[in-house]
């Protein structure tokens, strides 16, 4: 999920919203209708539908392709915009986004699009980190066991929850040649990218990305080339001994 507006522009949203507050209540209002949103599936599906473009600390993505939500609103909060107006304001983003932009309609809808806006409301701008089921809720990236070659195949998967990162990030393999794959179960594409040796295909739900090469001894880094996926931390350290 790409929430359309620059950060600039979210700003803007928010201090806009703060001077016209009748029309804010009232959109919060249907916002809240569910008193109870669960915060903790909506967790989950901002980092799995939403985190592969956008920065929100708390859920632990870093996006870079939509603006960074904990700087999109930090204006508006010291400006007087409550949460609930956030709400509203991410809400309706979720409902009807930008024809031109890159967010499809009903991405997340009813209910779901009710839990996301709560948990984005909630935790944007705000110091420390999530605790109690909510840090729980998705599992940390990246931090699974090295992937080691088995009979001249590299299997290191993205990660499944559609997370920016690879399920580790080591590998191990010794030399010669070495067929490199990448299954990717989510919804966000991804692709395998070593320099100097190959480049998978993008893939997505269930797709594998491959290539084959000759590895000498060495250390090599393999990333993701979509978007800026590498620069948001997709990457790891190959070692060939």
């Amino acid at each position: 999920m790409r929430f359309v507006l620059s950060s600039t522009g979210l700003r803007a949203a928010a201090a806009g919203c703060v001077a016209i507050g009748a029309a804010i209540l009232m959109s919060a209002c249907a916002a809240t209708q569910n008193n109870s949103p669960d915060v903790i599936a909506g967790k989950r599906l901002f980092v799995s539908k939403c985190g592969s473009c956008h920065t929100l600390a708390r859920a632990g993505t870093k996006g870079m392709v939509g603006p960074n939500l904990d700087q999109a609103f930090e204006q508006g909060l010291k400006d007087g915009l409550g949460r609930s107006g956030i709400r509203a304001l991410v809400r309706d983003q979720i409902k009807y986004p930008n024809l031109q932009g890159a967010m499809p309609a009903k991405l997340v809808d009813g209910q779901k699009a009710d839990e996301v806006a709560a948990y984005v409301a909630q935790s944007v701008a705000k110091a420390g980190q999530d605790s109690g089921l909510l840090a729980s809720a998705v599992k940390k990236a990246g931090g699974g066991k090295p992937a080691v070659a088995k009979a001249g195949t590299l299997q290191i998967d993205a990660d499944p929850t559609g997370q920016l990162a690879f399920v580790t990030g080591q590998a191990k393999a010794t030399p010669g040649k070495i067929a490199v794959k990448m299954q990717n179960k989510s919804g966000t594409p991804h692709d395998i990218v070593i320099d100097g040796k190959g480049k998978g295909q993008i893939v997505t739900n269930g797709g594998t990305s491959q290539f084959s090469a000759t590895f000498a001894p060495g250390k090599y880094t393999y990333y993701c080339s979509v978007d800026a996926h590498r620069q948001a931390g997709m990457r790891g350290t190959l070692t060939v001994k």
